[in-house]
């Protein structure tokens, strides 16, 4: 009995080292991939991708990253996470083709390991092309203190990880980039691997952070983006702000144009609100909401005090180079195309020249009904009128008249005035 429960007791603890953490070769490999412009969805997706890997005890967790840059708030964050995650990260630049540009450069010498596919690219991560907060054109000043600052942290980034500081210092001032080979020989990454199982045999036994990796054979279990985060990334994007832009410009100049329509003013609002929103993290330029706002006033002016189309071509040039500005400057995978800016400055200016323009029109138009419209009509007697009263048929209705002088049934008169609910007529003479 004595030796069967012993035999029970090592069964268990063989059986719970087994399922520690990290413990066993073939044991999970967390891994997410990272593909596009980083932005706060896939801040978001990083962060929680480390949690979720450390709880599981996961031997590491691997980003495979191709991203041409993004803005300077998420990559800083992202940074940050990876300095302060339990569990050890791979930057992972793949497939063969890939490049960590910009704020990739950042995202992967941060990483605990630097790992590149062959003929892939890391570089280029000048301050103004990660997202310099939204400014405008820099002043030489400005510029130097923004290569000053992103210089010195990405030198941090490397010293802390072992890697090449010189290097990251010249990806900063001078846009510098190599391919996976160069970086290899630099020491600006750590390994090259062909392929995930690749990764893989070259990580086990690598030593991360006092603990050793056991990764060969191990599972690679994906971690995907969940529902909230993939919208998140698809709403977060410079298309989506401008569509709401567009659709405020609509709804609130529709409502003005056509008071108590109350929907283009409810939609207006709310999508003004969120575009607003939105843009404390997306920077915009202040340049470009200006020449839009400038757009929008001259089409207004135009339709007022008709200038045979010159204030309409000005709104045009003005709304296009408006739009091109948006967001010329929240860095790399956040400009607005051509083939979003050109259809909307056109609808933008048919909109003003046939729906705003033909509500302006409608009411400069005289009044078709109401009282108004029965001076100086002529209508018969419905029965004798005099200053006692009678009666007349005009626009569908019986109304009361009076007349100074007697007016016998079917004698043709005239309506000369109104008072309350009576109508004031004249005999008609031939």
């Amino acid at each position: 009995m004595m030796k069967f429960c012993a035999l029970i007791l090592v069964s268990g603890m063989i059986l719970a080292s087994a399922t520690a953490p990290g413990a066993v070769p073939g044991g999970a490999a967390g891994m997410i991939q990272i593909k596009g412009p980083i932005g706060p969805a896939t801040a978001g997706y990083i962060a929680r991708a480390i949690d979720v890997s450390a709880a599981r005890g996961d031997a590491c967790l691997i980003l495979q990253l191709d991203t041409p840059g993004g803005l300077l708030d998420s990559t800083e964050e992202i940074v940050q996470k990876l300095y302060a995650s339990p569990v050890p990260t791979v930057v992972y630049v793949a497939p063969s083709g890939a490049i960590a540009g910009s704020a990739g450069t950042f995202i992967t010498l941060a990483a605990d390991v630097a790992v590149m596919a062959p003929h892939t690219t890391i570089g280029a991560a000048h301050p103004v092309e990660i997202g310099a907060g939204g400014s405008e054109k820099l002043d030489d000043v400005m510029k130097q203190k923004l290569e000053n600052i992103w210089s010195s942290y990405i030198q941090n980034i490397a010293a802390k990880r072992g890697r090449n500081v010189e290097w990251a210092a010249s990806a900063v001032r001078e846009s510098a980039s190599i391919t996976a080979e160069k970086a290899l020989d630099l020491n600006v990454i750590d390994l090259i691997a062909k392929d995930v199982p690749d990764l893989l045999a070259q990580l086990d036994g690598r030593e991360v952070n006092g603990k050793q990796l056991k990764t060969a054979g191990a599972e690679i279990v994906e971690i995907p983006m969940s529902m909230g985060e993939k919208l998140f990334q698809v709403l977060w994007r410079p298309e989506v702000m401008f569509l709401l832009m567009l659709v405020a410009i609509y709804g609130i100049i529709g409502e003005i144009n056509h008071p108590g329509a109350v929907l283009p003013g409810v939609a207006g609002a709310i999508a003004l609100l969120v575009f607003l929103y939105m843009s404390t993290i997306l920077p915009v330029s202040v340049a470009g909401i200006a020449l839009i706002v400038l757009a929008v006033f001259l089409f207004l002016v135009d339709l007022y005090a008709p200038t045979h189309g010159v204030l309409t071509a000005g709104g045009v040039i003005a709304f296009f180079l408006g739009a091109l500005m948006l967001f010329a400057h929240s860095g790399p995978g956040f400009q607005l195309s051509v083939f979003w800016i050109i259809p909307a400055t056109a609808m933008t200016a048919l909109f003003f020249l046939f729906v705003v323009g033909a509500g302006l029109r409608a009411q400069r138009l005289p009044v078709r009904a109401g009282r108004e419209t029965m001076m100086g009509k002529v209508v018969p007697a419905l029965g004798r009128i005099d200053v006692n009263g009678g009666r007349v048929f005009i626009e569908g209705e019986y109304w009361n008249a009076v007349s100074a002088v007697a007016v016998e049934k079917d004698q043709p008169v005239e309506i000369v005035g109104i008072e309350g609910l009576t109508l004031k007529v004249n005999p008609k003479t031939q």
